[in-house]
């Protein structure tokens, strides 16, 4: 039996294909269409902050992320909330409506987790197999916008917030960042978010 990204990957999606400043799109409907066609069951959660917002922020900038769910497979994808120009919107500048469209362009982009329009995250119009070689290799710079990854800032230190390995297990930014926000309610880096749970701990015995 195929995999649901074997499933995925050939269906055609140029004729969906929307150019906005050079760079091209599968709009969230046609390819939620897409998948609902082969998968009715598949699902998608907005995954929202510890305060219950859908959106996250680092105090500067702020992005969105989106999980998708088919059968027992699921894949979560982020997308900063930008203007049209590509660019992160400022945090102080955010709308509901900017979020709300970065949503489904994080959505879009989460479908294509599971290869469905993922060559459009490459830089090609066209499914792999199709697509040109000269086109290709053309395209490839162009989409480094709908590529952008938000940075993540200590609001302790100041210092961007960088992937670690403790115990043998690997803590991603945006899991650090997570793990801060839930425990202690603001972005932190690794060293500051320990320092602060040994003060904490320290707090709790002496209260004791």
């Amino acid at each position: 039996m195929a995999s649901i990204f074997e499933t995925l990957l050939p269906i055609k999606v140029d004729g969906y294909i929307e150019k906005k400043n050079g760079l091209n799109y599968l709009s969230w409907a046609n390819a939620w269409r897409e998948l609902k066609k082969i998968y009715p069951g598949a699902t998608y959660e907005v995954i929202h902050n510890p305060e219950g917002l859908n959106y996250h922020t680092d105090g500067r900038t702020c992005w969105v992320e989106v999980t998708v769910r088919i059968n027992d497979e699921e894949q979560t994808e982020s997308l900063a909330v930008m203007d049209f120009r590509n660019a992160s919107i400022p945090f102080d500048k955010v709308t509901s409506v900017d979020v709300n469209k970065s949503i489904k362009r994080c959505l879009a982009k989460c479908i294509g987790l599971f290869g469905l329009g993922i060559s459009l995250y490459a830089g090609e119009d066209l499914p792999e197999e199709a697509a040109p070689k000269d086109e290709v290799t053309s395209a490839k710079m162009a989409p480094k916008a709908e590529k952008a990854v938000p940075k993540y800032l200590c609001t302790e230190c100041g210092k961007q917030i960088t992937p670690v390995t403790y115990n043998g297990e690997d803590y991603g930014v945006m899991r650090i960042n997570n793990m801060s926000m839930k425990h202690f309610g603001k972005p932190m880096c690794w060293e500051c978010m320990q320092k602060a749970a040994a003060e904490k701990k320290g707090e709790q015995k002496d209260a004791e």
